[in-house]
């Protein structure tokens, strides 16, 4: 397992100084590292290589499989200008000597070694996601257990319910025919009294 690729410069040609009266320092830096002054790198058109032994070297490492984004750049007493700014990727470096050659045109070209970046990507690739344990599987089995004792209860409630309504709506009708019943029962039996009264004064 790697814990750090290691990234180092292996040569670099500058197409153009952008300065005519003073040579320039030119320095490699990644976003929230330190400078890497490149002590020697002074002349245009002018194949600069290195061991990776110098005492300025490494340039940065890697960690992970997460890029950077890094930079070559020169400054003088006056400025500082960017000869150009990209992503800078452990997945970029491949082939026996583990190289990546950046490119830019009318600008320069930097060859960079990184031989531990090859493990670190094999490494990623080599580590899929693990399967899903039996315990997360033991929980969703007893989650689905619970939800539906939990449908199971609603739907008894519900239907207690249901079964309430309509038994207390049928007694409430019956209730409700019964009264009526009496009540005409009541009048039937008042209205039988007044023929009796009405007979007998009829016949007195």
């Amino acid at each position: 397992h790697v814990t750090a690729a290691v990234v180092t410069l292996h040569s670099i040609e500058l197409y153009k100084t952008h300065e005519w009266l003073s040579k320039p320092t030119v320095y490699f830096q990644c976003k929230g590292e330190n400078k890497t002054i490149l002590p020697d790198v002074k002349k245009a058109k002018v194949v600069y290589t290195f061991k990776g032994e110098e005492s300025w070297q490494p340039l940065t490492n890697f960690t992970n499989k997460k890029c950077k984004r890094c930079g070559l750049y020169k400054k003088d007493f006056l400025r500082h200008e960017t000869f150009d700014e990209w992503e800078f990727c452990p997945s970029d470096f491949g082939g026996p000597m583990a190289t990546y050659t950046h490119l830019k045109e009318k600008e320069f070209n930097a060859t960079f070694l990184c031989p531990e970046c090859l493990d670190l990507n094999a490494d990623h690739k080599a580590s899929p996601p693990p399967p899903p344990s039996l315990d997360s599987g033991e929980k969703s089995r007893k989650k689905g257990i619970h939800v539906l004792i939990v449908i199971a209860i609603c739907a008894a409630v519900a239907a207690v319910v249901i079964i309430g309504f309509v038994g207390g709506y049928k007694y409430y009708q019956k209730r409700k025919r019964q009264q009526e019943q009496a009540r005409f029962l009541k009048l039937f039996e008042e209205h039988d009294d007044m023929e009796d009264e009405l007979g007998l004064e009829e016949m007195l």
